[in-house]
């Protein structure tokens, strides 16, 4: 063997060329001769360069065997070695035995369940089923439903129910009876995740979470982390002092203005984590505290990236005092990180840890008393592999005792420690003692592709339980006209049959669970309200309109004197509905103007915060972009359109002048006293070529999207020059010509309208919170 080991060594230093007559040490590499696979392919983190991490991949219900991943060493030899026999191939995804089922009978009895092999459950007689009665091995290494568990017709003197037995599990302890223990154990070739160990309590729960036995090729699929980590997670972000807290039970972690939430992010970027990992992962990162800051809350925030070193993207001591780092700034510093795979070798994940630890001494030495008022979440990336710093265990002890202060069972619910698994081989057994063992509660996933994270931080967080948040929604767009609809859910249409039979339709916006807002002159004199007919959302129809309300100084007929046949000036209504809608995911209020709500979600808080605020802040820029909703004939779908609000005062003049000469009546002379100050411009070419309204998009929204969650509506549609769209809805998004243009009602100049029925808090509606000035 040492023969072998110096001549390998010498056959490469004779490879590299001679300096001077010396022979050089270059440097080595590795060889990919040997290292390919049946059935799929490998892919190379750093070429054959030391420190690179070749990959094996395979199709979906496959896994690669008998190595996930290798790595180059400095000998320029791969670990593991590739062997001769077991040859590298593609085996197909094999499930957990599930033979381990007590008082029953599994068929078909096998010696091993691979993808797609379906299996039933029977009890003997005396026992009943619980769980699934049938299940399928799927493609990620699970088994589909629930685990069955045959249980005794009688319950005895049995306190807990039977907790069953997973696939691919031992259980050592049969009964069920106060502080009785039951011990788990996986079969060879498979990692216990869950509670080793669970006892009977006297509440009849079993303490700790259902344990399951994973082999090295099994996942958690995006919908059992959005469960898992939505129930765990959801419950800490919620407000202080929540606006419908009805449905709020267990742990909360308390978020108030003050920043009392402190969200520690950890991502490795050692030479195990692919680039395109590490990118999906960011790409989560962003999503998940974008979210976060749209439910009107400010943590603070602690971003760090570790592989043999720490390198810190956000420093959660900036969070302090008064001159807190803005969620942008914190966005924008994730995107600037630049990932570099030669500067990754090597694993210190106890380092990422004790900066954490320092972080926290540091706050809790300037002020001990906040400290203990302060929620902590960690939120680690990782595969769990390290090669240097030592094991992390004692570091994360210290961060439990930290938070905990010798309190643990009063104080445990300060500090969760999650962990997602990524990479191409994940060691469970290292991150398995780092994370939060709470009864009935999961903190580690194993996480087969990164990017679906990103859709699941997304759906963790759910909207429906969080009511009074205006213009909140989900930010997906497959160019369906679902997702259209999740993307504003507070979008309305309305059907009017007018006195004569004619039906008319016009657009509006959800702005509380009791109006629509949308423009006055859908709407003649004799209307009645039981004749209106609106569809909100997704789905909900409601026929039910109490009343219609006008701005009072709408009169279509104002200027007929002046040669002007119709006259738009506040051109705003209100349908109040008969009663509340049901407030979901996919019907939601939009934000509108000089609200408290709309503060919250444009993240001003203070009692001294203003209306002048609000508009300074988003009706800032000389050109402001906008958008809002028009309907495809062609696709039969929905679609958003965008245009350009012309706001600084020689632009908007610009925009308005052309009326004068396209519109009958209009001049230059009475030009202003027709498109008041109350109107926004929109439309032409200039500075770019905007989306034009059509008739059927009348008294729709004009929106911004203030982040990638939050909308608020600074307009409603009001009329136009030119007719580009005959007869209604176009066939394809309309686009402007020279000479069009559009003239939306500004919400902000008609606030105390809207304040006096919106806000209103003599009647049995739940009034919006207006703000005073």
């Amino acid at each position: 063997m040492e023969f072998s080991v110096l001549w390998r060594l010498s056959a490469v230093l004779l490879l590299c060329p001679l300096y001077m007559g010396v022979g050089v040490l270059c440097e080595v590499t590795c060889s990919e001769e040997g290292m390919g696979m049946e059935g799929g392919h490998y892919t190379l983190t750093k070429q054959l360069e030391y420190g690179s991490i070749l990959i094996y991949h395979c199709p979906d219900g496959y896994y690669p065997f008998p190595a996930l991943t290798r790595s180059c060493l400095k000998s320029g030899t791969w670990k593991p070695a590739p062997r001769r026999r077991p040859i590298q191939q593609c085996r197909m995804v094999e499930c957990p035995n599930p033979l381990g089922l007590e008082s029953g009978s599994v068929l078909p009895v096998q010696s091993q369940y691979f993808v797609n092999n379906k299996t039933t459950y029977e009890c003997y007689s005396g026992y009943s089923l619980r769980g699934s009665a049938s299940r399928v091995c799927q493609s990620h290494g699970k088994w589909s439903g629930g685990t069955p568990i045959c249980s005794r017709d009688s319950g005895g003197e049995d306190r807990c129910a039977d907790p069953g037995i997973p696939a691919g599990a031992r259980r050592s302890g049969s009964s069920f009876g106060i502080d009785d223990e039951l011990t788990y154990r996986c079969d060879d070739g498979l990692n216990l995740l869950g509670s080793k160990t669970r006892v009977c309590q006297e509440s009849g729960q079993w303490t700790g979470t259902e344990p399951s036995c994973y082999y090295k090729h099994t996942y958690d699929t995006a919908l059992e982390i959005t469960e898992a980590f939505g129930s765990a997670i959801r419950e800490s972000l919620q407000l202080a002092a929540p606006i419908d807290d009805t449905d709020q039970e267990g742990k909360k972690i308390t978020i108030d203005k003050a920043g009392k939430l402190n969200i520690y992010i950890a991502m490795d970027i050692s030479d195990s984590i692919e680039e395109k990992e590490f990118d999906k992962a960011r790409n989560a990162v962003k999503k998940l505290i974008t979210k976060v800051s749209s439910f009107s809350v400010s943590p603070n925030y602690e971003i760090l990236f570790f592989a043999s070193d720490v390198l810190e993207v956000v420093n959660i001591i900036d969070f302090s005092g008064e001159n807190r780092k803005p969620l942008e700034e914190v966005l924008a510093n994730l995107d600037n990180f630049k990932y570099d795979a030669r500067d990754n070798v090597g694993t210190n994940l106890n380092l990422a840890f004790r900066t954490i630890l320092e972080r926290m001494a540091i706050q809790k030495q300037r002020n001990e008393t906040l400290f203990k008022e302060v929620y902590h979440v960690l939120i680690f990336f990782t595969d769990g592999a390290y090669n240097m710093g030592g094991s992390p265990e004692n570091t994360v002890a210290k961060i439990r005792e930290a938070v905990h202060m010798n309190k643990k069972e009063e104080r445990d619910k300060y500090l969760d420690i999650y962990v997602f698994g990524v990479g191409s081989e994940i060691f469970d057994e290292d991150i398995m003692p780092l994370v939060t063992k709470r009864d009935g509660e999961k903190h580690y996933f194993k996480v087969k592709d990164a990017k679906e994270l990103e859709k699941t931080f997304d759906d963790i967080i759910d909207e429906s339980k969080v009511v009074g948040l205006c213009g909140l929604h989900r930010n997906y767009d497959d160019g369906t006209a679902n997702s259209i609809r999740q993307r504003y859910p507070w979008m309305a249409r309305i059907e009017n049959t007018h006195e004569d039979g004619i039906i008319s339709k016009c657009m509006g916006s959800l702005v509380s669970r009791r109006f629509i807002l949308t423009a006055a002159h859908c709407f003649k004199f004799a209307d009645k309200p039981d004749k209106i007919r609106v569809t909100i959302g997704k789905l909900q129809v409601v026929n039910g309109a109490s009343r219609i309300i006008l701005h009072p100084d709408y009169n279509i007929r104002g200027k007929e004197k002046d040669g002007i046949k119709e006259f738009y000036d506040y051109d705003v209504a209100l349908i109040q509905l008969e009663k509340d809608v049901d407030i979901s995911i996919n019907i939601r209020p939009i934000c509108i103007p000089c609200t408290k709500e709309t503060s919250g979600a444009l993240r001003l808080v203070g009692e001294a915060t203003t209306c002048k605020q609000q508009e300074q802040l988003l009706l800032k820029n000389p050109i402001e972009e906008v958008s809002f909703i028009s309907f495809d004939k062609k696709d039969q779908m929905d679609q958003r359109s965008d245009a350009k609000l012309k706001l600084e005062v020689q632009l908007r003049d610009s925009c308005i002048r052309l009326a004068a000469t396209q519109v009958d009546g209009i001049t230059p002379l009475n030009l202003k006293d027709v498109v008041t100050d109350n109107f926004l411009c929109t439309g032409g070419r200039q500075p770019t070529r905007d989306n034009i309204a059509c008739k059927g998009d009348s008294g729709g929204a004009v929106f911004k999207d203030y982040d990638d969650y939050r909308t608020i509506q600074v307009g409603v549609i009001s009329w136009g020059t030119k007719d580009l769209c005959p007869g209604g809805s176009s066939d394809v998004q309309q686009e402007s010509d020279d000479e069009s243009r559009d003239f939306h009602i500004n919400l902000f100049k008609v606030v105390p309208f809207l304040k006096k029925y919106l806000g209103d808090e003599s009647q049995d509606y739940e009034p919006l919170q207006f703000l005073d000035k």
